[in-house]
């Protein structure tokens, strides 16, 4: 494990100082059209917000971006708001097209860090303490260092761990706006 781990840094280090891989590191934040998908319930979405901060690798038109977010999720039913909050870290795999628009696409892994009912009582033994995901989605890394991200977040568990009625999966629309604060390489 040792040696797998130098040998790679030494031709990420390389791919880097012969000018073939570019580095970055920035932050970045957003709403969250959030809403999740409850067996038997009818649902409505709410709107939050998620922050946090990304790295890119980027090896010609294919990067690789992972990030850690602090994310405010949930749903309402029946006026009843449910507010959950997540630590997650997505990592999104980026095929650049031209301009640098660019698809995206990966796993979500999230940690649940708190859960409130309407009232604001802690209901967090209700859930499970951790969500994996599937995230698609859609970009452009403007040449000055913005980042601008379109994504959808689907949940792929069940978070229900009592007896809510059934299967309970996170579904999340995110619209980011990131900035690279460290860049190396092309």
């Amino acid at each position: 494990m040792k040696k797998t781990l130098i040998t790679l840094s030494l031709v990420f280090i390389s791919a880097v100082a012969f000018g073939q891989a570019a580095v970055g590191i920035g932050l970045k934040g957003g709403a969250n059209f959030a809403n999740a998908d409850v067996a038997d319930v009818n649902t409505d979405g709410v709107t939050s917000y998620h922050l946090g901060a990304y790295g890119l690798i980027k090896l010609a038109n294919i990067g690789i971006q992972p990030e850690l977010l602090f994310s405010k999720q949930g749903t309402s039913a029946s006026g009843d708001d449910l507010d959950l909050s997540y630590v997650n870290i997505p990592v999104m795999l980026k095929f650049y097209l031209p301009a640098g628009l660019n698809l995206q696409a990966g796993p979500q892994f999230g940690m649940l860090t708190s859960a409130k009912d309407g009232d604001g009582d802690d209901i967090k033994e209700s859930f499970k303490n951790s969500d994996l995901s599937a995230a698609l989605g859609a970009g452009w890394d403007a040449p000055f260092g913005l980042q601008f991200t379109a994504r959808y977040v689907i949940g792929l568990s069940d978070i229900n761990d009592e007896a809510l009625g059934g299967e309970f999966k996170n579904k999340t629309f995110q619209l980011s706006i990131g900035y690279t604060l460290f860049k190396l390489g092309n």
